[in-house]
């Protein structure tokens, strides 16, 4: 290409992650273009060839940048769009024996799968070059010499090249990429927003407590260095463009090598990266390697606990720069909770007159940092919205952090106390039970609605879905403090705490897996040896409240024959067949229940309890279904029905309420003359059906049926005693 063409100004779009697109027109124009309006995730710019280049090579936010050759509107049809692309001399651009391969974007009426769009799109190519007598291009998908770029939004079509190739945020220096790791130019991106590349020109240091494999403190030291991001790539997309100017690129990257060499050398920042995990650090390790700064970056293992200043840093204040977890599932943030709160913490205590820039899709959890944000940034991390918080961390006498239980707001140390005298209160009688399965607190202080059990050294928490009048922002609050308090309240790791939020258990909802952790551990209750699993499911697989009826129902069933309907993890067969105390367990037993899940679960709890499967029997069959076809008879049966269920593998619904005496009729006809029905069920406004208790001799006995961490909920469940009359 001739120097006058190479002057001619050329009509491009730069393109980058949505909300970016602002600090790409700065950085476009100081890298020589001339940005002009803006859209979403791009930037329209005029620039020379060189300076497109340079684009290319210097861009640290941009995804690719598009040579448009056409801009047209009202394109809606196939036949407009083909029309369209064939009128943009394509002979100009593609060398004979060039491959191509198309990018669509967008769609219309018409055009609906950007495949399509991209099919139709190459035969506008096609039918340019055979009318001027040239063969038909070869599509490469992988690797194409070419690639063309395509949008349609609205009848707008956007045609051209694209200058970049693969997208530029592909640097080249990580090749093991872990998990979700954050692009390289939304990291650039955090940096510049955090005025990082002005600190680095007066020579700060920059720290970043959980370096992972390092993108930040890479593309820092590239800043700092003056190292062009696209230097390590030695293909662009311009490569297999016909109108490339071979010269003009030598030239710039010549230009760029001298650039780096000079401010490696001149460079006065130190970056130090700290990580628990070696394989994050080892992968950090080579990934500066391969961007050409290992000697400006130091890393050191440890977890965020053990944060200090580092030896050797400089008095100046520097940056603290961190992308932490976020906590996506609910169930991550017990740990994630106190992680914030010790990321404020270390921070205060090693780098005060330090920047401080965390950037997380949950601001929320931000706020455990205790340190208020000066500004505030919103941007995307793929599909998440996040936020960059920018705080000031005090020095010198302001610097001194109170204990976490100093800086609890009043209602914090309420329910912190409020644990603390329920353990008090329970202490007595755990000693003397022996129970290490307990309800600790249930709601005590609506503020906060959580429900917490105990589970040996570990706590499963579960949030009740605060009301419509309540603000979601306080609710959040709040459920954040608790989690903050209950580890250091009951002196357990943050890692042993689970959090759920409880919701009605219809249908199959109740067997599905929320995890898959696999994490279940062996619990006590009596004798009885019993599978726990507090991840993984909405429930845990023993329910705590029912712990005296599985009690009572061990002390009833020595040589009896058991039935267990609705038996959920069989944990009630495992306390009946064991028995109680000197007396023997039950002869034999069968337990019911349709969920394959719960079966191979109550198979595993027997196993544990060493239960011979011979005389004691697991039956994955609809209850209402067993029960009309069964011919057994059984001396104690124990009837816990959900309390609502719609699964899919029942013949109906269920609603204990309605149902209950259809239940009772059908359990109570494989019951032995001379024995009981345990009837219990969890429904709060539970009303037996008054003809039950004039055909049957029916005792209620759920004030007994509570232990002392379940009594202030008398309404939590309801048990009845049912027996055949001796007068019938």
């Amino acid at each position: 290409m001739n120097p006058s063409t190479n002057a001619r100004p050329l009509d491009l779009l730069v393109i980058c992650p949505r909300g970016l697109e602002q600090l790409l027109a700065e950085e476009l124009a100081a890298l020589g273009a001339e940005p002009g309006k803006t859209t979403v995730g791009g930037v329209n710019a005029h620039a020379d060839l060189s300076t497109a280049y340079r684009l290319c090579l210097w861009s640290r936010l941009a995804n690719r940048v598009v040579l448009c050759l056409a801009r047209a509107e009202g394109i809606e049809t196939p036949e407009q769009l083909r029309d369209g692309v064939a009128g943009v001399p394509w002979e100009a651009h593609l060398a004979p024996g060039t491959t191509l391969a198309v990018d669509f974007h967008g769609r219309s009426e018409a055009i609906r799968h950007t495949r399509f769009g991209a099919q139709t799109v190459k035969d506008g190519v096609v039918d340019r070059l055979q009318a001027g007598g040239r063969a038909r291009p070869t599509v490469d998908l992988e690797r194409p010499d070419l690639r063309l770029y395509a949008s349609l939004h609205r009848g707008r079509l956007v045609l051209g090249i694209d200058l970049a190739g693969e997208s530029l945020h592909r640097r080249g220096y990580r090749r093991d990429l872990g998990h979700a790791p954050l692009k390289e130019n939304l990291a650039a991106a955090l940096l510049v927003r955090a005025g990082w590349p002005e600190m680095a020109r007066q020579g700060a240091p920059l720290v970043d407590p959980l370096c992972g494999a390092g993108t930040l403190l890479i593309e820092a030291a590239m800043m700092a260095a003056d190292l062009a991001p696209g230097l390590a790539r030695r293909r662009f997309g311009f490569h297999g463009w016909a109108g490339h100017d071979e010269g003009s690129w030598r030239e710039l990257r010549r230009e760029a090598e001298a650039r780096a060499s000079i401010g490696r050398k001149r460079c006065r920042s130190r970056l130090y990266g700290f990580d628990q995990s070696p394989a994050a650090l080892s992968a950090a390790k080579a990934n500066a390697m391969r961007a050409g700064v290992p000697a400006l970056v130091e890393l050191h293992g440890g977890g965020l606990a053990e944060l200090v200043r580092p030896g050797g840093l400089p008095d100046a204040p520097g940056l603290v720069i961190t992308n932490p977890p976020y906590g996506e599932r609910l169930g991550e943030l017990p740990e994630l909770v106190g992680l914030y709160t010790t990321l404020g913490e270390r921070v205060r205590a090693a780098f005060p007159g330090f920047r401080l820039a965390v950037f997380t899709a949950n601001p929320d959890l931000g706020h455990r940092i205790r340190l208020r944000a000066h500004k505030q940034y919103a941007l995307r991390n793929g599909p998440l919205e996040a936020k960059l918080l920018l705080m000031a961390v005090p020095e010198g006498e302001e610097q001194a952090v109170a204990g976490e239980g100093a800086r609890r707001s009043e209602g914090a140390r309420m329910f912190a106390n409020r644990l603390a005298k329920n353990r008090r209160r329970l202490k007595k009688w755990l000693k003397k039970s022996g129970e290490s399965c307990y309800r600790l607190y249930d709601a005590d202080m609506p503020e906060y609605a959580l429900a917490i059990d105990v589970y040996g050294s570990r706590v499963h928490v579960q949030e009740y879905a605060a009301p419509k009048s309540v603000d979601p922002a306080q609710a959040q609050k709040r459920l954040f403090e608790a989690l903050a308090v209950i580890p250091e309240t009951l002196g357990v790791d943050p890692g042993s705490v689970v959090i759920k939020r409880r919701q009605r258990q219809a249908g199959r909802a109740q067997y599905q897996k929320q995890a898959a952790s696999g994490e279940r551990f062996e619990v006590r209750e009596g004798r009885a040896r019993l599978w726990v699993n507090l991840r993984d499911y909405l429930d845990t697989g023993l329910f705590l409240d029912h712990r005296p009826v599985r009690r009572m129902l061990g002390e009833m069933a020595a040589g009896k024959r058991f039935l267990n309907l609705f038996c959920y993890t069989g944990a009630a067969t495992v306390q009946a067949a064991l028995g109680s105390g000197d007396i023997g367990g039950a002869s034999e037993s069968v337990s019911v229940d349709l969920s394959n899940t719960y079966l191979e679960w109550a198979r595993d709890n027997f196993a544990l309890n060493r239960l011979d499967p011979g005389r004691h029997r697991v039956v994955r069959d609809d209850c209402l279904r067993w029960l009309e076809t069964a011919r057994a008879e059984f001396d104690l049966i124990f009837l816990d029905p959900p309390t609502f269920s719609n699964s899919k593998k029942m013949d109906a619904t269920l609603d204990v309420q309605r149902d209950h005496g259809r239940l009772v009729r059908l359990a109570m006809a494989r019951l032995a003359p001379a024995g009981t029905l345990v009837f219990s069920n969890n429904q709060r406004r539970f009303r037996l059906d008054a003809d039950l208790a004039e055909q049957y001799a029916v005792e209620d006995i759920s004030s007994r049926t509570f232990d002392p961490d379940f009594n202030r909920n008398p309404d939590l469940h309801h048990v009845f005693l049912i027996r055949h009359r001796e007068d019938a």
